[in-house]
């Protein structure tokens, strides 16, 4: 694919300045081939997925996380002091994913990380650009006052307390077919502090995406994001950047989750736990149960001391065309196996107890394409619990809601 490309980049310009083509081609190359080095760590084992995905099996100390200048010297904290009480909701299911289903596993002291292939970097619209978040303000509450630049959501958000440290949700996951290459579909939680106007915003992000032009396939997989700065300089998906630690050898962040959801038949469904450690601050990520790693606080700013303004629950796609359908593509109103939701919610207060969100408004500019209902149950598992989705719909039947 690079070479092709290259042979474009020739044609485009060969008449007006043939040479400064082929130093494009020549620097983009070496480009690609820096950012390989520097994420693929020398791996202890290999194993490959029956999804196509090639999984090294990396030390533990030599992953891409301490690449970070601020964790240099940083000692792995292997399991969080304490994890917050008053948890509720149905047993967590095991996650299962591609990679190990027919038993693989890592050797001790490492983690299983996806291999980034040439062709995943060629993908993005830089090398510079790779694993970022590309298509102008991603994140809901830039978009309170209207439809904007593609990205469309059905949201769910907590108003009624000051301060978070942090939110348990569970998920069910599904596998929606993309429109367009450049389109994603995602379903999510959002810690944030901050404003994305002023260009501070911090923000930890975990969830299941469908995602082709960051993957190459139509597969759900597991992801998270994480930035200091609104999404500009830092940050990325997954493991892209240096960031997040690991400590779970179990779990392929950025892998395939399988299986998923079927309409009106069986639901997959996942609990996801981030909350900051009142021991030493960091942010940890628990998925089915089990610790994934951790943000350590200081690739933060006000994440790092402080904690969340804002809990956020939901989906989001990003198609200009809005025809890429949110969640199972089908609207709230279907519920229970038809529909995708966010159920248990809850909220970690200052005590590091888990509790119901105190009031919650919604987000969905575009009803009638992507749509949420909230509720709750005082009865059953469920708790507060939110339906989104929807299957997009064409530029000509759009009703904006203000």
């Amino acid at each position: 694919m690079e070479r092709w490309r290259c042979l474009v980049a020739l044609l485009l310009v060969a008449l007006l300045s043939p040479s400064e083509a082929t130093s494009t081609c020549l620097r983009r190359r070496q480009e690609v081939r820096s950012l390989l080095n520097r994420l693929n760590k020398p791996p202890l084992a290999t194993f490959q997925s029956p999804d196509g995905d090639t999984i090294d099996c990396v030390h533990i100390s030599k992953q891409p996380a301490f690449d970070h200048p601020l964790l240099k010297n940083h000692k792995i904290q292997m399991r969080p002091s304490i994890q917050p009480s008053g948890m509720y909701g149905e047993a967590a299911r095991p996650f299962t994913q591609t990679w190990n289903q027919n038993g693989e596993k890592c050797p001790d002291n490492t983690i299983p990380i996806r291999r980034t292939k040439e062709e995943d970097v060629m993908r993005a619209t830089s090398v510079a650009m790779f694993g970022k978040k590309t298509h102008g303000s991603p994140h809901p509450h830039s978009h309170l006052g209207g439809v904007t630049d593609g990205h469309h959501y059905g949201v769910a958000y907590a108003t009624g307390d000051a301060n978070y440290y942090g939110t348990k949700v569970t998920i069910n996951v599904w596998q929606p077919t993309i429109a367009t290459p450049g389109d994603f579909s995602l379903a999510q939680l959002w810690i944030t502090a901050g404003s994305y106007d002023n260009k501070d915003l911090n923000t930890i992000e975990a969830g299941w995406q469908v995602y082709p032009a960051m993957y190459g396939d139509e597969k759900s997989r597991l992801f998270i994001y994480w930035t200091r700065d609104a999404y500009n300089r830092t940050g990325c998906y997954n493991l892209a950047c240096s960031g997040f630690i690991q400590t779970n050898p179990q779990f392929v962040i950025g892998g395939s989750i399988s299986p998923v959801s079927i309409y009106g038949g069986t639901q997959y469904v996942y609990d996801y736990l981030v909350w900051k450690d009142p021991a030493g601050g960091n942010w940890w990520l628990q998925v089915g149960g089990n610790y994934v790693g951790y943000w350590p606080s200081s690739i933060f700013s006000l994440l790092q001391t402080g904690v969340a303004d804002t809990v956020e629950w939901g989906g989001e796609v990003y198609s200009p065309g809005i025809t890429t359908p949110m969640g199972s593509g089908h609207f709230p109103g279907e519920g229970f196996g038809k529909a995708t939701f966010s159920s248990a919610i809850q909220v970690v207060d200052s005590s590091n107890h888990l509790k119901p969100p105190n009031g919650v408004g919604l987000i969905a500019p575009l009803p009638n394409c992507y749509n949420i209902i909230t509720a709750s149950s005082s009865t059953t598992s469920w708790g507060t619990y939110i339906y989104y989705g929807g299957p997009g719909c064409p530029q000509n039947s759009l009703i904006e809601v203000m």
